[in-house]
């Protein structure tokens, strides 16, 4: 028998709560048998959720946790005082080694600081990161960082590259991932002063393909498998390609509906248009982990549906079936003095 994952969902986070978490991790369960799904939050409230499905009753266990950290709230003090919120619960979960991930779509600051504070960092990482996937021509790119750490600094930067190719390497399959730093141009010495720093200590380093800059016109096409940059420009590149993605295929979907022969060519084209839209759609990819901690932390999208929490569910099973973590550590322990 496979090992069984167990998995934290925050119950109560994000704007479709509880209604996209509880269906998200009813059909993880209806797919997969080696998952254990606890869904953490107001016990009460979870629980007339869940009783609208069907599904196998030991792989969901609800979790009570009475308090519920608001999006609007300070990051640190929610998580100082909300000790019974579903955040704190269930990343102490991950802490004592009760589970092996925690999933909220609720406030991202919450969760970083809770990721850091009650998961605690491995060896060798100062700065943990949020690393989404994004969809390009070729198939997927992972961003690092795009909400973590604004202000970043060189040492930190080529950890993310580390950390990142390692992900592209066990997760994706690509086998030597091409590392790059977003950039305003190709050449070396341009850049602001954090990427002109840092470009040449990630061309120094022997643990990843490095394959110099990269301008953000070119993250579409797939020119590098890992991006790095620091968190203020991963934030803008993230949501501009997000918005981007949805207005086209709104258009898209507007000019095939306008005119009678119009429908009659959408008819004809659904299917590979549907399969192009689908492999555009970041929800297909579940959420953004938030790399070098103890245990695994997603978060996802505060508005959040099923669909993506499933997805998330799934992307924990596969950080822990390629043992992620243990290969960070394994990387990262001996850089621990990299950067200060």
């Amino acid at each position: 028998m496979p090992e069984t994952i167990r998995i934290c969902v925050d119950a109560m986070g994000g704007d479709n709560a509880p209604a996209a978490p509880v269906q998200g991790a009813v059909d993880a369960v209806r797919l997969r048998n080696d998952i254990k799904i606890f869904l953490v939050g107001q016990e009460d409230v979870v629980s007339a959720e869940l009783a609208k499905y069907e599904y196998p009753n030991d792989q969901i266990e609800v979790v009570n946790a009475t308090e519920i950290i608001e999006m609007a709230e300070h990051p640190v003090n929610a998580i100082r005082k909300k000790k019974d919120s579903s955040m704190v619960v269930g990343m102490k979960m991950v802490r004592d080694k009760q589970a092996d991930a925690f999933i909220s779509a609720g406030s991202t600051g919450a969760t970083l600081v809770g990721g850091q504070t009650i998961v605690g960092r491995i060896p060798g990482v100062k700065r943990p990161p949020l690393a989404p996937l994004l969809p390009t021509e070729n198939g997927v790119s992972l961003l690092i960082d795009c909400g973590a750490n604004v202000d970043a600094r060189p040492g930190h930067l080529v950890t993310f590259a580390k950390m990142g190719s390692i992900y592209m390497k066990h997760i994706v399959g690509i086998e030597n991932p091409r590392v790059a730093i977003v950039n305003i141009g190709t050449e070396e010495e341009k850049g602001n002063a954090l990427v002109k720093e840092t470009y040449p200590l990630l061309k120094e380093c022997k643990d990843i393909n490095f394959v110099g800059s990269i301008e953000s016109r070119e993250i579409p096409h797939g020119a590098a498998d890992v991006i790095v940059c620091e968190a203020f420009t991963g934030n803008v590149i993230l949501k501009l390609y997000e918005g981007l993605s949805q207005t086209l295929i709104s258009v898209i979907k507007g000019g095939l509906m306008s005119t009678l022969k119009s429908k009659i060519g959408a008819a004809l084209a659904l299917p590979a248009l549907k399969k192009t839209i689908k492999s555009f759609d970041a929800s297909t990819y579940g959420g953004a982990p938030l790399l070098g901690l103890n245990g695994l932390v997603v978060k996802t999208h505060g508005n959040s549906k099923n669909t993506e929490i499933k997805n998330a569910i799934f992307q924990c099973v596969a950080f822990s079936e390629n043992q992620i973590n243990q290969k960070m550590k394994e990387l990262l322990t001996a850089d621990d003095g990299a950067e200060e």
